[in-house]
């Protein structure tokens, strides 16, 4: 009768151990995930602004300026337009070929 009260203390023992060893996983696991879906949500937030700012800097007025001042270029006129026709550039091609 010890023999079998001493075999049933320990299973209670270590089902004990094993319950709360899980209860412990547990947790750990569901503070993992709370810990993701904040990060998931601050990316999902983080990209929503990038989306924003790069509207923002491709707006056609923006890219006009840019090109103003930092890429010194003008708007196309017939004034500086140079044009080239078909018969002068077919000679050219023939040149270029060795």
């Amino acid at each position: 009768m010890t023999r079998l009260s001493i075999f049933l203390l320990l299973a209670v023992i270590a089902s004990a151990l094993v319950l709360v060893h899980s209860q412990y996983e547990t947790r750990r696991l569901f503070m993992a995930l709370e810990s993701s879906r904040k990060e998931a949500k601050r990316l999902e937030v983080d990209q929503d602004r990038l989306q924003v700012e790069r509207r923002a800097q491709a707006t056609p007025l923006r890219v006009e300026q840019i090109a103003r001042q930092q890429l010194q270029m003008r708007a196309a006129s017939p004034a500086i337009t140079q044009y080239v026709s078909v018969k002068d550039a077919a000679p050219a091609v023939k040149e270029a070929r060795p």
